[in-house]
C-alpha cells in the first residue's frame, strides 16, 4: 500500500510485515526510517540488523536472518539497501518467497533510490507491498513544498508571516534537510518573537555587507552604480541567487500593482495599505512609477523569470543577467536592452 512520508506513522500500529522506502530526497528517506525505528522499538522490535546489495552480497544471507532466532529474545529489524533498487533474478525471487513466511517477530526494510514506473510494476515489488508499506520519498514542489515548509515551521513552533514565509520558499525549495536545519536554527535564535524578512537576511546572508534590501531600493531609485556595486558585493559574499530573485520579484509584483491602479487613474492609498507600505516607504515606489511605464514593468518580470527558470530548469546561476535586469530599471535602457534574451 502506498504511503506518503506525512501518513506514515498513522499506519505503523500494528506494523506491517515490510516496509518500502525508496526516493532521492535524503530527509524524507532518514525521517521516514527514523518513524519506522521509533515505532518498531515501542512494539519490542530491539535487534537491527543491516544488510547491502553489493559485490559479494548472497541472498541466501537475508534467508538466514529471516529464519535466525534473535540473540536477544526480541524482535528484530533487518534492513536491506538496494543501492540501485534492481534485486535481480535471485533477488526477486527470494524476496517474494520470503513473502509467503509470515513472521511477526521480522521486520523487512527495503530502502534505496527512487522507483521507476516499470519497476512498481514488477513481481517482486508487488509482493512486497501487499504485505506493506510503500513510502515514496520525493521531493515535493510548488504548493506542496509549501504545505510541508508550513507544516516544519508549526512543528518548531516558529511565528512569521507570509514574506518571511516566501522568503524561506525561494530559499529552499528544493531542499528539505537545508530548509529543516534553517528552522532549527531558527528555533534557537528566536524561539518567540516573530520573525520578519528582515532576521532572516541577517541569518543566512553569510553576513554580507550588503543586503537584497539595499539592492532592490537601488534599482527602485535607479542608483545604477550603486545597485551594480551591491550585486557584485552579494555574488562575492556567497548570497544565494534565489533570495536575491525573491527580493526582485517582490518588489516587481509591488510596482506591477501599483501601476496597473495608477493606470486606471484610481487612488494608490488603498494599495498602499493592502500592501502594507509604510510611509517611508511611498517616495522610493513613486519614484519609480514616476520612471517606469506598465510596460517596463511586465519586461522586467518576463526577464527575471527568465533567469529564474535558467537556475531552476539548468542549474545556471545567471549574474550578468541580474546585472542586465538592474539596469532595466533605468527606462532609457529599455530601447537598447530590452531585445536581449536571457533565457
Amino acid at each position: 500500500m502506498r504511503v506518503y512520508p506525512d501518513q506514515l506513522v498513522r499506519q505503523l500500529s500494528p506494523l506491517p510485515q515490510c516496509c518500502l522506502i525508496f526516493g532521492d530526497d535524503p530527509w524524507l528517506c532518514e525521517q521516514s526510517r527514523a518513524a519506522l525505528h521509533t515505532e518498531a522499538k515501542r512494539q519490542g522490535f530491539e535487534e537491527k540488523i543491516q544488510l547491502t546489495q553489493e559485490t559479494g552480497f548472497s541472498w541466501n544471507e537475508l534467508y538466514e536472518q529471516w529464519q535466525a532466532m534473535s540473540l536477544f529474545s526480541s524482535r528484530r529489524i533487518i534492513e536491506l539497501t538496494l543501492p540501485q533498487a534492481k534485486p535481480g533474478t535471485e533477488g526477486s525471487a527470494m524476496l517474494q518467497s520470503l513473502m509467503q513466511m509470515d513472521n511477526p517477530d521480522v521486520l523487512l526494510i527495503l530502502t534505496g533510490p527512487k522507483l521507476a514506473s516499470e519497476q512498481t510494476k514488477s513481481k517482486w515489488f508487488k509482493s512486497l507491498d501487499a504485505k506493506g508499506l510503500y513510502v515514496p520519498c520525493t521531493t515535493p514542489e510548488g504548493a506542496q513544498f509549501q504545505r510541508w515548509l508550513d507544516g516544519r515551521i508549526n512543528h518548531y513552533g516558529l511565528s512569521m508571516g507570509r514574506d518571511p514565509r516566501e522568503m524561506l520558499f525561494a530559499l529552499y525549495e528544493g531542499n528539505l534537510l537545508a530548509a529543516d536545519q534553517a528552522l532549527q536554527l531558527l528555533q534557537l535564535l528566536s524561539p518567540n518573537a516573530a520573525i520578519d524578512c528582515d532576521q532572516l537576511s541577517q541569518y543566512f546572508e553569510d553576513q554580507s555587507r550588503f543586503s537584497v534590501f539595499q539592492l532592490t531600493d537601488a534599482m527602485l531609485n535607479n542608483q545604477q552604480d550603486k545597485a551594480q556595486h551591491i550585486l557584485s558585493q552579494l555574488k562575492s559574499g556567497g548570497v544565494a541567487m534565489p533570495i536575491i530573485l525573491w527580493s526582485v520579484f517582490k518588489e516587481l509584483g509591488i510596482l506591477m500593482q501599483l501601476k496597473s491602479t495608477q493606470n486606471n487613474r484610481q487612488p494608490l492609498q488603498g494599495v498602499w495599505s493592502k500592501l502594507r507600505i509604510w510611509d517611508k516607504r511611498k517616495p522610493i515606489y513613486q519614484t519609480a512609477l514616476n520612471r517606469l511605464e506598465l510596460n517596463h514593468v511586465e519586461s522586467l518580470l518576463a526577464a527575471t523569470s527568465a533567469i529564474e527558470l535558467k537556475l531552476k530548469q539548468q542549474g545556471i546561476e545567471d549574474w550578468t543577467g541580474l546585472s542586465h535586469v538592474s539596469l532595466l530599471f533605468d527606462p532609457k535602457a529599455h530601447h537598447k536592452l530590452s531585445h536581449i534574451d536571457l533565457a
